[in-house]
C-alpha cells in the first residue's frame, strides 16, 4: 500500500472485503481482474486522484478478501456481490471500471442497476456468450489438470505469461503480483472459470446488458496486443473504443498516463 493510500474492510454477501481507496471527488469503482488484486489500479489511481475517489476493493477470494470456499459464482450473485458491496460502502451512484473478470461481476450489476451508473468504463473483459478461452483458460476449467497447473505455477513461468498478454508490464509488477496470487485465490480462479460456460451462462445477459446500459455513458479502452481477448470485442458494446495499438491485457497498468487522459475526460463529461 503507498503513503496516499488509505483501506477498510466492509462485508458484502458474506465476504470479508479489502477495500483501498485513493483521493477524493466523485466516486469511482475499479473492479480487478484474474491474477490481480486491486493493486493493478494503483498507477491509474494515482494520475486521477486529484479529482475523483478511487475505490478499489479485492475481489472475492483474490488478495485481502476473504470468502467462503461454497462462494456463489453465479453470474446473478456476481452482479449481487457488487450491490452489496456498494451498499455497504454507501454508494447510491457512482462511476463504474470494469476489467478481466471483474468484467462479468460489474457487467452483471450494470445489467441490473443502470440507475446506479454515473458512467461505465470497460477494459479488456468479455461478456458474450460465443466468448473462446484462451489456453489457461481452458486448462484451468479441466479438473485434475488445472490443480496441477496451479501447483506448478511458480514465479518464472507466472511473470513470463503476464508479460505475454502485456509486453510493456514491468517484470517487478508482474512479480510483486506473484507474491499476491495465494491458495485461496488459485482456489477461486479455478471455482470461477469451472463455473462460467459463456454459452450457457451469459446468453442474453450480454443482450440486457446493452439494453441497460443504452443511456449510460459508457467507453471501451482496450490493448490491441491482448492474447487472450480477440480486439474485436471492444467493438460489441455499443460505445467509443479508445485503443492502445501497442499494449496489451493490462493496458491500465501499460499505458497509464494515457489511459488516465481518457478516463479523465470521459469522467468529466459524466459529470
Amino acid at each position: 500500500m503507498t503513503l496516499d493510500e488509505r483501506s477498510q474492510r466492509v462485508q458484502a454477501a458474506g465476504v470479508d472485503v479489502l477495500v483501498a481507496e485513493r483521493g477524493a471527488g466523485p466516486d469511482v469503482l475499479f473492479l480487478h481482474g484474474n491474477p490481480d488484486t486491486h493493486h493493478i489500479w494503483s498507477d491509474l489511481a494515482t494520475r486521477l486522484a486529484p479529482s475523483v475517489r478511487c475505490i478499489m476493493p479485492d475481489l472475492p477470494g483474490f488478495g485481502d478478501s476473504k470468502a467462503p470456499r461454497d462462494f456463489d459464482v453465479s453470474l446473478a450473485n456476481q452482479g449481487a456481490f457488487v450491490t452489496a458491496l456498494a451498499d455497504a460502502l454507501g454508494l447510491a451512484t457512482f462511476h463504474l471500471v470494469v476489467h478481466d473478470i471483474g468484467g462479468p461481476f460489474g457487467l452483471a450489476f450494470a445489467a441490473q442497476h443502470p440507475d446506479r451508473l454515473r458512467s461505465l468504463t470497460i477494459f479488456n473483459t468479455s461478456f458474450f456468450p460465443d466468448t473462446k478461452w484462451h489456453f489457461w483458460a481452458k486448462v484451468w476449467r479441466t479438473p485434475i489438470l488445472g490443480e496441477l497447473a496451479m501447483g506448478i505455477a511458480n514465479r518464472p513461468l507466472f511473470v513470463r505469461e503476464m508479460v505475454r498478454g502485456s509486453p510493456g508490464m514491468p517484470r517487478s509488477y508482474a512479480s510483486e503480483a506473484y507474491g499476491r496470487f495465494g491458495r485461496d485465490t488459485k482456489r477461486m480462479v479455478l471455482r470461477w472459470y469451472r463455473y462460467m460456460d459463456y454459452p450457457k451462462v451469459v446468453a442474453g445477459w450480454d443482450e440486457r446488458l446493452l439494453a441497460a446500459t443504452r443511456h449510460v455513458r459508457k467507453q471501451v479502452i482496450w490493448g490491441d496486443l491482448d492474447p487472450f481477448m480477440p480486439s474485436s470485442t471492444a467493438d460489441r458494446y455499443e460505445a467509443p473504443v479508445h485503443r492502445f495499438a501497442d499494449a496489451g491485457h493490462w493496458a491500465m497498468v501499460e499505458k497509464p498516463d494515457e489511459a488516465a487522459a481518457v478516463m479523465r475526460t470521459h469522467l468529466t463529461g459524466a459529470a
